[in-house]
């Protein structure tokens, strides 16, 4: 289940994608993407909370399991930048691609993963208040992938990462 949910974070990225290039500019890639993505990288979570809560068992586990579909996403987001987007890049390139960003996914979604209950769901089925630790924790991994998108561009801008 973990697995899928970084399979669907993959579908929800593209639209985001078609979305910024469609005219959602650049607010889309350092904001959008990581609302987008963080919220639907737990999908296969969502799942067990909705019908196996008890497969569940606590809250480092939830995270853990969150992490593993924060990977997943992380690695088949790099395949598809050094495969298709920037083929040419080299060794380097590649080396970052699938460490550092891969990694960032991984981190962000355990960050999220710690908000993530059974509350969730009632908050979904519209019978309680978003539950505070999942808007916290939500917020925190959405802000560390924003900060890492920014940092990013900025280095890249400068020049400090040039993998020409």
């Amino acid at each position: 289940m973990a697995l899928l949910g970084g399979l669907l974070g993959i579908a929800g990225a593209f639209m985001q994608e078609l979305q910024s290039f469609f005219g959602g500019g650049l607010l889309m890639v350092f904001i959008g993407a990581p609302v987008i993505e963080e919220a639907l990288k737990p999908a296969g979570i969502y799942l067990l909370l909705l019908r196996w809560p008890r497969a569940l068992s606590g809250r480092v586990h939830t995270a853990a399991l969150t992490a593993l579909s924060g990977l997943c996403f992380g690695l088949i987001e790099s395949f598809v930048y050094v495969r298709f987007y920037f083929p040419d890049q080299g060794d380097d390139f590649v080396l970052f691609r699938f460490t550092v960003p891969v990694a960032m996914h991984a981190f962000a979604s355990f960050i999220v993963g710690l908000g993530l209950s059974r509350s969730l769901v009632d908050w979904a089925a519209g019978r309680q208040k978003l539950p505070k630790p999942a808007r916290n924790y939500y917020l925190a991994g959405v802000g560390l992938h924003a900060a890492y998108n920014t940092a990013a561009a900025i280095l890249s801008f400068a020049g400090v990462i040039d993998f020409e």
